[in-house]
């Protein structure tokens, strides 16, 4: 409405400004014709006033031989009606060779003479001789109504030229007013975003043609430029989708304008509560806003300071923690436009982290007690060996080799978790027969069994054919299985070992069944994991956290095989394995 307004008071000031330019000019043309015009009149007149004293002085050029009173008389008769008849004429004077004056007309006329004008003299020559002189006055009333017609002529031309100018002129602005008003309405659709459009008029001039071909050229500048910035734009989002850590794009008002994603899932927020909100509203699952204080902390630290070392913090969002660092945003022309948050999803390294951290912490712990007992015994007989029988000094030296063997399986398992770990060896494969291999485990351990009173029953199938298996590690994972139902059963209950193959004969298949203590639900998923023991008021014997991960790294990575647990809390637990009978020929010896 503004720009509308000063468009139409733009208008009227080169109207007003054009009409009073064209006023002067034609004023001053005006003036300086009748100037002109009247300076030509009194010179006119002038030359008439010295024709007509001439024309009375050659009347009485024959006076030379005639009285004085006869001049006057003659003068008289001949001027005094015409004076009076000829309102141009105010007097008539004669006079004499020596200047007297023989006849004036202002002694009879003296009224007519107070609107003299102009006055000639002339000489009245007579044989060559001056014999006197004529003085005539004019009124100049002829003159001067030629003189007041001419002016008004000229001024009622003028007019007449000042009205078709000025009627001219608001023709032509109401004319360029309409043309300027429709390229006022072009402009201000194009200043709306409105490429493209072209002005309809019947009489398009070369201002409304240059305007169309501009808002063509913009048109398809537009989308030109449209389709380039969608297609970075494109680029760019599928790049932070693609993107596995999380990314958050604020701008300089901690408005949240891109997430990706993986961001969204790490959150476990929806695109549309998220999106246009403050970062720092977001709050984790106790209800803390976590960003809130390290945005603020972002914001007092110095650009050059934390473009190079971002804001990092760690986020609790459920079942995650996330590790989250806050970066500066710039533009191209180095502006400071917002920032970027990454999230990193630390949750296994976390985890890993602690269990390595109770690894150390339970290997230690196991390690100092073998140790702790082999140096008191062995310290005890080397130094009052003598004073014991031979019933305490053998009692002495089962203990020793019992925590001998201990420390030894204990160091075996760390040993055999970094070669596996590695993945860098090749554990060769040979037929052998696992019915056989697990009965001497079964032998091999049952002394551990009758400490507890546990029997450990075999059900196997007749005929089952030797397997293709790496002996040393299936030897390791049917002892652990072993070892692991008696230390988790219940005193006095059996424990049974199933062997057989499965019914379309590709897998051999054996089962491990204790009937202890059983493993709640929410450890079952991480049974297998390294380092990830089982800690509560009933699980209290000790160990690395180490013997199931190397059971499922050998059966699944090494066997292409399967395990499997299914436990109750209180019941007991169930291991099973699967390993294919078959393998390809490069892994046998």
């Amino acid at each position: 409405m503004n720009l509308k307004i000063f468009h139409l008071n733009t208008q009227a000031k080169i109207i007003f400004t054009w009409l009073i330019v064209g006023s002067v000019i034609i004023g001053l043309i005006a003036l300086v014709s009748i100037n002109n015009i009247q300076n030509k009149l009194d010179k006119n007149y002038a030359e008439f006033a010295q024709l007509t004293t001439e024309a009375i002085a050659a009347q009485t050029s024959d006076f030379e031989n005639i009285s004085t009173d006869q001049k006057v008389k003659i003068l008289t008769d001949r001027y005094s009606d015409f004076i009076l008849n000829n309102e141009d004429v105010s007097f008539i004077e004669y006079k004499d060779s020596s200047s007297n004056i023989i006849y004036s007309s202002k002694e009879n006329i003296p009224l007519q003479e107070e609107n003299t004008l102009l006055s000639v003299n002339s000489p009245v020559i007579s044989n060559n001789k001056i014999v006197g002189s004529v003085t005539v006055g004019l009124t100049g009333k002829g003159i001067k109504l030629i003189s007041l017609t001419t002016k008004r002529t000229l001024l009622g031309i003028f007019a007449l030229t000042w009205l078709t100018f000025t009627i001219l002129l608001l023709l032509s602005f109401l004319l360029m007013s309409k043309e300027l008003k429709n390229l006022y309405k072009g402009v201000k659709q194009i200043s709306t975003g409105q490429f493209g459009v072209k002005l309809e008029t019947e009489n398009t001039g070369e201002l409304t043609d240059a305007f169309n071909d501009m808002s063509k050229i913009l048109s398809k500048y537009e989308e030109q430029n449209i389709e380039q910035l969608t297609l970075e734009r494109n680029k760019l989002e599928a790049v932070l989708m693609s993107i596995i850590n999380g990314v958050i794009v604020c701008d300089n008002f901690d408005n949240i304008v891109l997430a990706n994603s993986a961001a969204l899932s790490m959150l476990e927020v929806s695109e549309s509560e998220f999106i246009n909100t403050k970062i720092q509203n977001y709050t984790d699952i106790h209800g803390q806003k976590c960003f809130l204080e390290k945005i603020e902390e972002f914001k007092d630290t110095p650009l050059n300071v934390i473009e190079t070392k971002p804001v990092e913090f760690n986020i609790d969002a459920g079942k995650r923690t996330i590790k989250a660092m806050i970066s500066p945003m710039f533009s191209k022309q180095l502006d400071y436009v917002g920032y970027i948050i990454v999230l990193i999803d630390i949750t296994r390294e976390t985890e890993v982290n602690k269990l390595k951290n109770t690894f150390i912490s339970n290997v230690s712990h196991e390690l100092r007690t073998p140790v702790t007992v082999l140096r008191t015994y062995i310290d005890t007989l080397c130094n009052n060996g003598d004073d014991f029988d031979e019933e305490t000094k053998k009692e002495f030296m089962q203990t020793i080799d019992t925590e001998a063997k201990r420390l030894h399986t204990m160091v075996n398992d760390i040993l055999d978790f970094s070669r596996l770990e590695s993945g860098n060896i090749c554990l060769k494969k040979e037929y052998s027969n696992m019915v056989e291999l697990i009965e001497q485990n079964i032998n091999s351990i049952k002394i551990l069994a009758d400490e507890k009173n546990i029997k450990i029953i075999l059900q196997k199938e007749d005929n089952i054919p030797c397997v293709p298996i790496n002996v040393e590690s299936m030897d390791r994972v049917i002892r652990n299985l072993l070892s692991n139902a008696i230390k988790y059963s219940t005193e006095g209950k059996d424990i049974i070992v199933g062997v057989s193959l499965t019914e379309d004969k590709k897998y051999f298949k054996f089962f491990v069944k204790d009937n202890g203590i059983g493993i709640a639900k929410e450890h079952l998923e991480k049974i297998f994991d390294r380092f990830y023991r089982v800690e509560n008021a009933t699980h209290t014997i000790k160990g690395t956290g180490l013997g199931l991960h190397l059971v499922k790294m050998t059966i699944e990575q090494y066997h292409n095989g399967k395990i499997t647990v299914e436990s109750k809390e209180g019941i007991g637990s169930t291991f099973t394995v699967i390993i294919p009978m078959a393998v390809d020929d490069n892994e046998l010896v």
